[in-house]
């Protein structure tokens, strides 16, 4: 710590006593009494997870907007076929590739999401092959004996038709399979058309295609209160406009936009650079999006692709499969090229504009909601960085993991800005336990303020092996934090489940949850979250508190991205800067080289 005098370490070592002792007093009092009871309750509902309620409750109770704080986005590549990426022709593909996976989803016929721990011996196509004619009862086993386990696919269903309702309170998830037609948004505007028919069964790729064309060429002007805005509210703000709206004669144009299969928003300008991509993606304008959907299909004048999705009802595992397929099957099997004509329909039938009575006190809510969204998205910055001095191949082959060396970076940048560590939370999926969502990786360690430190302020004491040595440390212990938390050993949802069951049951909260220490460790400055798909261009999400930083990043095989979020309290584009300088040294060490401070 910076300037620490002898009084205020005193107070740290109290404060540290302090939160030792509350520990050891809930470990061995109300949080064993408040475990054993968690146990009882888990064995007695087999069918579902202990922390699946309570997680549930944590997203629909929250009473924040949910653009910015809670929905994520993931953007697409582009098509590899240059010609293929106007909007036309890319909103066509991805809408009936989108349905196709929906349609084979719902049949049963989708592989399932299958983590390999041995991929030379399970993803094969003769192991696929041969546990295909192994009975379900046993085929687990099968899987068991090569390393292969089955991930839990139960969120796949709220993908589609689905939509989070603001209620007071307790937001609810809304899903009707029965409805066959498709959201459009465009210019503010809401639009409907079925894409399946009675029998359930896909229009043709051309009829698609020619009613995507009638509302891209629609002049409507933009409406002078976009509904869109009221979606972006603060729930309980929303829930009680969304009340007058059904009052007001709304009710049957609300349940179209509900129960619509997805939500495909267009919008009308071509992307400048990577930071407009995500501002785009990850909030836009806020009257052409529907945030409440389960997912938002953004795309841009110029064919740039991104879904936002709402996170209640479930991970980007899900959302990551569903866009993997969508652009892998538009880009491999697209359903109509550049020369494919619109069918001859009648799409002004086809097609219908949703209209919405608004009364005094609605266009009132829609211009305060519209200023709270311009003022949040103003006071949001992002930025990014590309780091081309080496990724995933060069540290597997010096035998660090990647995901360490990223997460150490980020420790050694914050170090370098702000002279601290602070609490840092890393996302990883449990989908290998039955309705599993996720744990929490706790990147900041002891060694990783051991070596930043090094690298940072100790430079000249160290000699280029001892950091390595050093950076190994972090790896090793990164890669057990991480196999803890996937295989369910990590803390934090142990700890909230206790703290959810002491609050159902009317307990007093424990000492341990009001100490200071637990406080801090829950507030986040540093959130972080990794993907890296041949699907996705890069992804994003807003800080998870306004003095934080919200990092996306991705290990390519020899480069690494990161897409920095921030609000005015903190400096993105400095964290960046020494981000930067903290990879340029830990892959300098690792090859070898001196560094300078």
């Amino acid at each position: 710590m910076k300037n620490m005098t002898s009084d205020s370490i005193l107070t740290l070592v109290d404060c540290c006593r302090k939160t030792e002792e509350l520990a050891r007093q809930f470990e061995k009092g109300i949080g064993r009494e408040l475990h054993e009871q968690l146990v009882a309750q888990d064995n007695q509902n087999k069918h579902t997870s202990y922390i699946t309620g309570p997680w549930f409750d944590m997203y629909l109770k929250s009473r924040e907007p949910v653009v910015l704080n809670f929905n994520a986005f993931m953007s697409f590549n582009p098509d590899p076929k240059s010609e293929y990426n106007d909007q036309l022709i890319r909103a066509t593909n991805m809408t009936v590739s989108a349905i196709r996976f929906m349609k084979t989803f719902r049949a049963g016929y989708l592989e399932p999401e299958v983590f390999h721990l041995n991929p030379e011996k399970s993803d094969t196509e003769i192991f696929k092959k041969i546990i295909r004619f192994v009975p379900s009862s046993l085929s687990w086993f099968g899987a068991y004996m090569v390393n292969a386990y089955p991930l839990d696919m139960s969120q796949y269903f709220r993908l589609f038709n689905s939509t989070r309702l603001p209620k007071l309170n307790r937001d609810e998830l809304y899903t009707d399979e029965k409805a066959k037609h498709l959201l459009v948004m465009r210019n503010g505007n809401f639009y409907i058309f079925d894409v399946l028919d009675r029998d359930g069964n896909m229009l043709k790729p051309s009829e698609i295609q020619a009613h995507l064309k009638y509302i891209l060429s629609d002049n409507s002007p933009a409406p002078a209160f976009p509904l869109g805005y009221l979606s972006s509210e603060n729930r309980d703000t929303w829930a009680l406009l969304r009340k007058n709206l059904l009052e007001s004669g709304n009710e049957e144009a609300l349940q179209k936009v509900d129960s619509a299969v997805f939500c495909l928003s267009l919008d009308d300008f071509p992307v400048k650079d990577f930071v407009h991509l995500s501002h785009t993606m990850l909030h836009g304008d806020g009257a052409n999006r529907w945030y409440d959907k389960s997912f938002n299909l953004i795309i841009t004048k110029d064919g740039t692709a991104g879904i936002n999705f709402e996170h209640s009802w479930g991970d980007g595992v899900a959302v990551l499969r569903f866009q993997n397929e969508v652009f892998k099957d538009s880009t491999k099997a697209p359903a109509i090229s550049p020369q494919s004509q619109p069918a001859s329909v009648d799409s002004s039938t086809a097609v219908r504009k949703l209209d919405f009575k608004l009364n005094d006190a609605l266009k009132a809510g829609i211009t305060k909601a519209k200023q709270k969204f311009d003022a949040s998205v103003e006071g949001l910055s992002v930025n990014m960085i590309q780091f081309h001095e080496g990724g995933k191949d060069l540290l597997k082959q010096k035998k660090v993991s990647p995901d360490a060396v990223a997460q150490l970076a980020f420790q050694m940048a914050f170090l370098r800005q702000y002279n601290q560590t602070v609490a840092t939370y890393e996302s990883c999926s449990t989908a290998a336990f039955k309705h599993g969502r996720t744990e929490t990786i706790r990147p900041a360690s002891i060694h990783t303020k051991k070596c930043s430190e090094a690298f940072v302020r100790e430079l000249s004491k160290h000699s280029t092996e001892e950091l390595q040595k050093l950076v190994v440390e972090c790896s090793k212990y990164h890669g057990r934090l991480t196999k803890e938390a996937a295989m369910g050993q990590g803390f934090d949802r142990h700890l909230f489940g206790l703290r959810y069951l002491a609050s159902s049951k009317g307990i007093p909260l424990p000492d341990f949850y009001q100490d200071q220490a637990y406080a801090r460790i829950n507030h986040n400055i540093i959130s972080t979250s990794t993907l890296v798909s041949p699907a996705v261009q890069l992804g994003g999400f807003g800080p998870v508190v306004a003095d934080g930083f919200g990092v996306g990043y991705q290990v390519h095989d020899d480069w690494i991205g990161c897409n920095v979020s921030s609000y005015p309290t903190r400096n993105g584009k400095e964290y960046l800067q020494c981000i930067y300088k903290s990879l340029e040294d830990i892959f300098n060490v690792l090859k070898g080289k001196k560094i300078g401070s």
